[in-house]
């Protein structure tokens, strides 16, 4: 039976990051995506001047009520942007109420990148992001997040093993089965992620060349590959090694062809290559 996936994320009408990333990819994998919009901007927030942005909590409060009267149950669920924390609070209230049993819960905590907040987000924002990664199968923080989620300052890289897996090993303890940490560095040569499964007590990394620039969406493209890929019974490892490939080739197809990354990446022509490593 094809599974139904709750996604929870924000839509942009241009740029390639969030829904507009995460729908085609888990429909090339085979799954249904129902979707809880948080958000609506006209372009996404990074160089694309003063874009327009609508907050949906209000109408999430009623298109879950609306759910519930359908008695709709999810087979998994996948959040991102989560605007305040009133979401995170419908976002826990769903995961209590509207789940299978044994639902994978993936969160990729958007909330912060190269050291800070992003824009419009409060002081303790983080806290309460906390309590939803207490639910969580899979969390899929940067290295900016996990440090608020421990409540610790931010370190600039390069990194070492023994930072990373520390990092690791205590996101562990706030309640995730498996972690997933991206932007990891250990020089100014290679780029990916570090894995850590709970149980099984095993470390993985996924690195691959380090490309010049900034690539928006790329975060989004490797959650929505992450949780494809562990629906389709991948190891988180596994998972990490095939989101970090596939952005790689992703971002050498945007230089090929000479897009704007400001854009996003063209992600699209990959995706064929993509169904087949995971199916």
């Amino acid at each position: 039976m094809q599974k139904k996936v709750l996604v929870v994320h924000d839509l942009s009408g241009v740029g390639k990051v969030a829904l507009t990333v995460t729908l085609p990819i888990l429909a090339t994998l085979g799954f249904e995506s129902c979707v809880l919009p948080t958000a609506l901007l006209s372009t996404h927030t990074g160089g694309l001047g003063a874009n327009t942005y609508l907050d949906l909590t209000e109408e999430m409060k009623k298109i879950i009520a609306h759910w519930k009267s359908l008695d709709l149950k999810f087979d998994a669920i996948y959040t991102g942007y989560l605007g305040n924390p009133k979401q995170i609070d419908l976002v826990i209230d769903t995961i209590d109420t509207m789940t299978a049993s044994q639902c994978p819960v993936i969160i990729d905590p958007v909330m912060a990148d190269s050291g800070k907040l992003y824009r419009g987000f409060q002081p303790d924002y983080p806290a309460k992001m906390r309590k939803l990664c207490e639910k969580a199968t899979v969390i899929i923080p940067n290295l900016t997040e996990a440090a608020l989620l421990l409540e610790e300052p931010f370190q600039t890289g390069p990194y070492t093993k023994d930072y990373i897996e520390d990092l690791l090993k205590r996101l562990g303890q706030l309640g995730p089965k498996k972690i997933i940490l991206t932007g990891v560095y250990f020089d100014e040569f290679e780029i990916g992620a570090a894995s850590f499964d709970v149980e099984t007590n095993r470390i993985n990394y996924a690195l691959d060349k380090k490309m010049i620039g900034h690539y928006f969406g790329t975060g989004d493209i490797f959650a929505s590959i992450v949780t494809g890929s562990v629906l389709s019974g991948k190891d988180i490892h596994t998972a990490s090694e095939i989101a970090v490939r596939f952005i790689h080739d992703a971002i050498s197809k945007t230089l090929q062809q000479k897009q704007d990354p400001k854009f996003g990446v063209c992600f699209e022509t990959e995706l064929p290559k993509l169904l087949k490593i995971i199916i």
